[in-house]
C-alpha cells in the first residue's frame, strides 16, 4: 500500500469517480469529499472513504485533521457554463470561494506543504475565449466570456498566490471537452439519451461550432501524470476541432437509428470555435493519450446503451 494520502474532491462525479478508480487501483488510500448534486452515490468506489459534504462547508477542516492528504485533486466545481450566465453568484461561490476552502484546510493541517501537491481541474474550454489562434497554447492571453470560465481562471489566480506565500506545489489541467462513460451533461451524453429515447434532438445555433473532444481516460492518466510533475499549467486536449454536426450525424450512424436533428438559436451565442494546443503537456508531464475520438466515442456510446 502506498502512503501517500489522497483527497479527491467530486470524486463521485464524472471525471472524479474515473479517477478515484485508478487510484484504488494503484494502491493509493483515497477519501472522497463529494456533496452528490451532480455526483452520483453508484459512481463511489467502495474502497475509498466518502464524506457527504459542500466544499464550501465548515466541516471540511474535519476532514482535513483526519485525514491529512498529501495530495488534492480538486473536481469538485459549479459545472454549467450556461447556467452560470444566470446564476453568477453562485457559479463564484461555489468555484472561488468553495476552493478557497479547500486550499486553506490543505495548508492548515498539511505538516509539510512544500512537499505535498494540489492538482486542479480547470477549463481550457472557456478561459480563452475566441482565441485568435487555434490550437490555443497556455501562453494564450485569457478572456473568458463567462462567469464559469471567469471563476475557474480567478482561482487559478489564487493558486499562484498560495504558491508564492505557503510554498505549494500546484498543477492546473486546463482541459478540452471532456467525453466518456458517466457522464451526464454536456452535449454527448445529451444526443445519446435523447436518440436512444427517441426524443427530440435540438443542436443550438448553425451546429458548426467546434470542440476539442479529450477521452475521460486520457484525462485521467494526465492527473496520474500530475503527482510527479513540476508547477505548472498544462492544457489537456487533442489538438482537433469537431463540429456538433458531426457528433450527431457519427452517434446517430453507431447507434444505426434515424434520429432527426432540429436547431434551436441561443440568446447567448458562445464561442463558435475552442482547441487546445496540448504539447506542453505531451513534453512536460509525458502525456500520451491513446483514445482517438472515433475509439472514445463508441466506448461511450455503447455505456449508454448499456445504461438505457
Amino acid at each position: 500500500m502506498n502512503s501517500k494520502k489522497i483527497l479527491v474532491t467530486g470524486g463521485a462525479g464524472f471525471i472524479g469517480s474515473h479517477l478515484v478508480d485508478r487510484l484504488i487501483q494503484n494502491d493509493y488510500d483515497v477519501a472522497i469529499i463529494d456533496n452528490l448534486s451532480t455526483g452520483k452515490k453508484q459512481n463511489l468506489n467502495p474502497k475509498a472513504k466518502f464524506y457527504n459534504l459542500d466544499i464550501r462547508d465548515s466541516k471540511i477542516s474535519e476532514v482535513f485533521k483526519k485525514e491529512k492528504p498529501k495530495i488534492v485533486f480538486h473536481l469538485a466545481a459549479y459545472l454549467n457554463l450556461q447556467e452560470s450566465i444566470v446564476h453568477p453568484s453562485e457559479c463564484s461561490d461555489i468555484n472561488i470561494l468553495g476552493s478557497i476552502n479547500i486550499v486553506e484546510n490543505f495548508i492548515k493541517f498539511n505538516e509539510d506543504v512544500p512537499n505535498s501537491k494540489f492538482i486542479f481541474s480547470s477549463t481550457g474550454g472557456a478561459i480563452y475565449g475566441d482565441a485568435s489562434v487555434l490550437p490555443t497554447p497556455e501562453s494564450c492571453p485569457t478572456f473568458p466570456l463567462s462567469p464559469y470560465g471567469v471563476s475557474k481562471l480567478s482561482f487559478e489566480k489564487y493558486l499562484d498566490y498560495y504558491h508564492e506565500i505557503f510554498n505549494l506545489p500546484f498543477i492546473v489541467l486546463s482541459y478540452a471537452y471532456v467525453y466518456g462513460p458517466r457522464q451526464k451533461k454536456g452535449v454527448i451524453p445529451i444526443f445519446c439519451e435523447n436518440i436512444l429515447k427517441n426524443k427530440k434532438v435540438f443542436i443550438h445555433n448553425s451546429g458548426e461550432q467546434t470542440r476539442d473532444f479529450v477521452f475521460v481516460k486520457d484525462v485521467v492518466e494526465a492527473n496520474i501524470l500530475s503527482m510527479n510533475s513540476v508547477k505548472g499549467v498544462f492544457n489537456i486536449g487533442m489538438e482537433k476541432e469537431i463540429s456538433i454536426n458531426t457528433i450527431f450525424d457519427e452517434i446517430n450512424k453507431l447507434l444505426r437509428l434515424n434520429a432527426q436533428k432540429q436547431y434551436k438559436k441561443l440568446s447567448f451565442p458562445g464561442k463558435t470555435k475552442s482547441c487546445l494546443d496540448s504539447n506542453k503537456a505531451r513534453k512536460e508531464l509525458k502525456w500520451d493519450p491513446i483514445y482517438d475520438f472515433d475509439k472514445g466515442l463508441k466506448e461511450t456510446v455503447n455505456w449508454f446503451k448499456n445504461e438505457n
